[in-house]
């Protein structure tokens, strides 16, 4: 997401999390813990004639992990289009114009489309694990 002008970086922010919400129900992220996210991170919405059909997160290394992170998400009506592709690749290099030690990626468990999508692209799984209060595991994979 870029910031070309105060009422259009509302606007994808809002469509970042909608989109965010849709995709990943368990863990909903405020309007003020987007605003949060967006000042550390690099967020961006893909559009589909104005409508917002994915968004992706990429973090920078840091003291959790030592990797950049990057997240393409896609509204599950339009997937299978090269969306996911088309925000995952501009997300990785921006990941590796950031430094660290490599590149990992966070998909819900019970998404078997996204773990399908990151083992397609060379990624494999280090690590599950539950957040508190939460039933479905994340996964964690690595770009090897």
């Amino acid at each position: 997401m870029r910031r070309t002008g105060s009422c259009g970086w509302f606007r994808r922010r809002a469509d970042w999390r909608a989109v965010h919400n849709a995709v990943v129900p368990t863990a909903v992220p405020t309007e003020d813990e987007v605003r949060e996210r967006a000042g550390r991170n690099r967020l961006d919405v893909a559009y589909l004639g104005g409508v917002a059909v994915g968004c992706s997160t990429v973090r920078p290394p840091g003291g959790e992990t030592p990797a950049a992170t990057v997240i393409a998400r896609i509204l599950p009506e339009h997937r299978e289009r090269g969306y996911g592709t088309a925000l995952y690749e501009r997300g990785l290099a921006h990941a590796r114009t950031l430094g660290g030690d490599g590149v990992e990626t966070v998909v819900l468990a019970s998404d078997e489309e996204g773990l399908r999508f990151a083992p397609a692209r060379g990624f494999t799984e280090v690590e599950r694990y539950v957040l508190p209060g939460d039933a479905i595991p994340y996964v964690t994979l690595r770009l090897t």
